[in-house]
């Protein structure tokens, strides 16, 4: 039985080529997408203003002293920074009493512990049949990163396995033209549960395992990384597809979301450069996704690989795949259930009631709003001089050219909160190769299987504080920011390596930076 993460893809993961057609596809035309923000009500910008935000959101050149507003990375949405375990769970510092509420009532609905149908509390049954966690917040602890498993008789997972097999470009996203087709796994859906109700069988159990990998740094230090390996164990409905592709995810932080999601596409796309055109040896790609909510092609930005272009998109596609809840977007009562698990799309669901779906738009509004408004907290030691070196170095190394440092975004009718904000969210929100260490060989979108989207970085200096047991990267494997950096490869290779070299004062210097976020 084929269960190993490394089974052999049916897809090359250095090239965008078809699952189906190994031949290089024509890259996309996205002028001729039209993609625009259908999802954000804006005003325009004047010349003024476009001429105000190119001047403040240029690189700095100055590294004595910190930028003026830079301790505040959310804009006036910006929250104190908490010295416990609630500094990811605020809301934006500048909602309404009004809008605070409505930011509680979705706190609410992100920590409800769901349960099975039938059950006597209407308004929260609905689980699974399949399912990895019972609430959102069983995976974003505290709002921030999650778990991996250290053992095999874990009860909650924030880490599962994505799968998918070659597949057929839907008719939507046919203008797509470098579109990586996939498809779920006939067996087991697009990705694998680990819990069950009582006489239904759960699909898998994860399993995870280390190799030590060791790396000299300069003055003969050695950092030994963790290499992962990841299995499919305890398989509840048969062999995975011979051609089955399996890729780790572990439960990424919550904060900043809406102010991520009021960036202009254009601003993000102004960062594309496919073909490495100024020769930096970096060439940052746009993911394109399908809204089912605005009924087009859209710029994805949200995911490990981009593959979701809003906050609503991706918070109703958990409700889904992660707890099995059914949402106006994604209708179906037995979530990621496949034809091929009779009773798992037999058993007793939640929908029918008051409510429409298990989850209904009322309340998926909410947890909308919650998610978009977790805040982003303060900087801290801005104008320390180990911290401001370890910024110098940060730029030197060319660290800034995945990790954008600042966007404004744009001027919104109807959610002031994340309107016309300066944000430091340290990302561009496109997509890398990040070379084979990293590679998960498995395409998503646009996305080849060496292809990550730059995951933003405020708020990583309090990983750790908020869950101790957070670890770093997509799957959890570095233990450490250091660790984080030693994995990059491909296009960070050249920074990486010039990590490995740097003194040990400076090498620590950039890591204080880090934790200053």
């Amino acid at each position: 039985m084929k269960s190993n993460i490394f089974l052999a893809a049916a897809l090359a993961a250095a090239s965008p080529a078809s699952a189906l057609d190994p031949k290089p596809l024509q890259p996309t035309d996205l002028s001729a997408l039209s993609l625009g923000d259908p999802h954000l009500n804006t005003l325009p910008r004047s010349t003024t203003e476009q001429a105000r935000i190119a001047s403040v959101t240029a690189a700095t050149q100055d590294f004595t002293a910190p930028e003026m507003f830079e301790e505040n990375p959310a804009g006036s949405a910006t929250v104190r920074a908490r010295s416990d375990d609630e500094a990811f769970s605020q809301h934006s510092a500048n909602l309404s009493f009004e809008q605070e509420l409505e930011f509680k009532l979705g706190n609410g609905l992100f920590k409800k512990i769901w349960v099975f149908s039938p059950a006597s509390t209407l308004a929260s049954d609905g689980l699974g049949p399949l399912y990895n966690a019972r609430s959102c917040q069983r995976c974003h602890i505290k709002d921030g990163r999650g778990s991996v498993p250290d053992g095999p008789d874990y009860r909650s997972a924030a880490m599962f396995l994505r799968i998918s097999i070659p597949g057929e470009t839907p008719q939507n996203l046919k203008a797509v033209t470098d579109y990586i087709a996939t498809a779920p796994d006939p067996n087991y859906g697009g990705q694998l549960q680990d819990f069950s109700p009582p006489g239904i069988a759960p699909e898998y159990r994860f399993q995870v395992s280390y190799s030590p990998l060791p790396i000299t740094l300069s003055e003969g230090e050695i950092i030994t990384l963790r290499a992962p390996s990841y299995r499919a164990g305890q398989l509840g409905y048969g062999p995975l597809h011979p051609d089955a592709m399996l890729s780790p995810r572990l439960a990424p932080p919550m904060i900043g979301l809406g102010l991520l999601e009021a960036i202009s596409t254009a601003d993000i796309l102004a960062n594309l450069d496919e073909a490495d055109r100024d020769g930096d040896g970096i060439s940052g790609r746009a993911n394109l996704t399908w809204s089912p909510e605005h009924d087009q092609i859209m710029l994805g930005r949200f995911g490990y690989k981009a593959g979701m272009p809003t906050v609503h998109q991706q918070s109703a596609a958990a409700f889904s795949g992660d707890i099995g809840i059914s949402t106006p977007l994604f209708p179906n009562p037995a979530g990621d259930c496949t034809d091929a698990q009779a009773a798992c799309r037999a058993a007793p669901h939640g929908d029918g009631d008051i409510r429409g779906r298990e989850i209904d738009q009322a309340n998926m509004d909410l947890v909308t709003f919650y998610s978009r408004n977790l805040a982003v907290p303060a900087r801290r030691d801005t104008d320390n001089p180990e911290v401001l070196r370890g910024k110098e170095l940060f730029y030197s190394l060319g660290c800034t050219s995945c990790h954008t440092p600042k966007f404004v975004t744009q001027r919104l009718v109807d959610r002031p909160e994340n309107s016309f904000q300066l944000i430091w969210p340290y990302s561009d929100l496109l997509l890398h190769d990040m070379g084979p260490g990293l590679a998960d060989n498995r395409p998503e979108g646009r996305a080849t299987g060496q292809e990550w989207r730059t995951p933003p970085l405020w708020g990583i200096g309090l990983t750790k504080q908020v869950n101790p047991k957070a670890t770093y990267l997509h799957d959890g494997r570095a233990r450490s920011l250091l660790e984080a950096i030693l994995w990059h490869g491909g296009e960070a290779k050249a920074a990486r390596d010039q990590v490995i070299t740097l003194a040990p004062k400076d090498r620590a210097a950039l890591i204080r930076f880090l934790e200053s976020l």
